[in-house]
């Protein structure tokens, strides 16, 4: 599904180049259920953001579904994006004005899905979470694991086939951060390919594959 060859981003920080990834290279398959490990600054976020088409190398070469998106323009990126990848943070990035239905409708709408439907849709992906009885309610009247699964179901809208997870326990307790885990491993065992970055040992249990990443390499 994905492919990255030999590649490297420096960043430039003044007359200092900084390299976030130093020649990766890495396969992900469709169904694949992998997570990415490594301490703060190891590049592993750096690496969550080539994979999921926000950010381009500064050398090397980055293939989606055996298309070279390297050098493909902003525009067309945005749309890959919005149609094959769900996006789950950390800090949730919900819109705090609006109810759970409307955070899940949102991506439906730049995709141009009809009111009605992109409702409907919504509330079958809350209630896919656990949260049929919290769809009028606000971020700021639910908890931590409840706007993470509302986040869940916001990066499911558009049926990604790829979902990519960025420290999605990080602010949780465990008994949440268990939910979300099982949430996305039920999702791999439907058919997703799911990718998780992260810095908990726990978080990788059921993952079938684990890449570690320090100082911007894979260790082998």
């Amino acid at each position: 599904m994905i492919e990255l060859k030999n590649v490297w981003k420096v960043y430039t920080m003044g007359k200092v180049e900084v390299p976030a990834l130093r020649g990766v290279s890495l396969r992900i398959k469709q169904k694949d259920y992998v997570s990415i490990m490594g301490p703060s600054g190891s590049g592993k976020s750096t690496l969550m953001h080539m994979i999921g088409l926000l950010d381009t190398p500064t050398k090397g070469t980055v293939l989606f579904e055996n298309k070279d998106v390297t050098k493909m323009k902003e525009s067309k990126l945005a749309s890959l994006r919005g149609k094959k990848i769900g996006f789950i943070f950390q800090t949730f990035n919900l819109i705090q004005t609006m109810n759970a239905v409307q955070n899940v409708e949102l991506p439906m709408i730049f995709q141009g899905v009809p009111a009605q439907k992109r409702r409907k849709r919504a509330i079958e992906l809350l209630e896919q979470v656990g949260l049929g009885h919290r769809i009028d309610h606000k971020p700021t009247e639910m908890s931590g694991g409840e706007r993470q699964r509302v986040a869940i179901a916001r990066a499911l809208a558009n049926d990604p086939e790829l979902i990519l997870a960025d420290e999605p326990t990080g602010n949780l307790d465990s008994k949440s951060g268990e939910q979300i885990i099982n949430i996305l491993s039920d999702l791999n065992k439907a058919g997703k390919t799911v990718l998780i970055v992260t810095h908990d040992p726990n978080v990788t249990k059921k993952s079938r594959k684990v890449i570690k990443i320090k100082d911007g390499r894979l260790l082998k």
